[in-house]
């Protein structure tokens, strides 16, 4: 496991990323990333040898719901590296980074019709359903 941080390690992981979000162009992603990373969010990737294989994109925040915890913004493995347990030993090494934070909670949200990772989240790695969430865009 490894926090992505140099160029070519980011393009790396955005190819992975963009199995999640394929509408992800590099400058899009770039600019963005720019933001996030200064706002704390961090990249990070499982390897399987020299190839990553998953990504999970976090950033460490508090809250009067969750205390101190790790949000999950992305967690996806590589289509052709699925069922290999990559995404639970990604998730398994986000929870304890957070325990190392001394963080209460590891938190994430998931789109509802991806029903297959739902059930790894609650029957895998024993995440409970705890809330729906909700938006509204604010531009036309």
């Amino acid at each position: 496991m490894k926090r992505l941080q140099t160029r070519e390690e980011l393009l790396q992981g955005l190819e992975v990323l963009r199995e999640l979000r394929p509408h992800l162009t590099n400058d899009f992603f770039f600019q963005t990333y720019e933001k996030m990373s200064e706002e704390g969010y961090e990249l990070h990737a499982y390897y399987d040898g020299e190839e990553i294989v998953a990504v999970t994109g976090i950033i460490t925040l508090t809250n009067f719901y969750d205390g101190r915890h790790i949000y999950v913004y992305d967690l996806v493995t590589k289509n052709t590296g699925r069922s290999k347990g990559y995404g639970e030993k990604l998730l398994q090494y986000v929870e304890e980074l957070g325990r190392e934070q001394g963080c209460e909670k590891v938190t994430l949200s998931s789109g509802l019709v991806r029903v297959h990772a739902h059930r790894f989240y609650e029957e895998k790695m024993n995440y409970e359903k705890a809330s729906y969430v909700f938006r509204k865009s604010l531009v036309q």
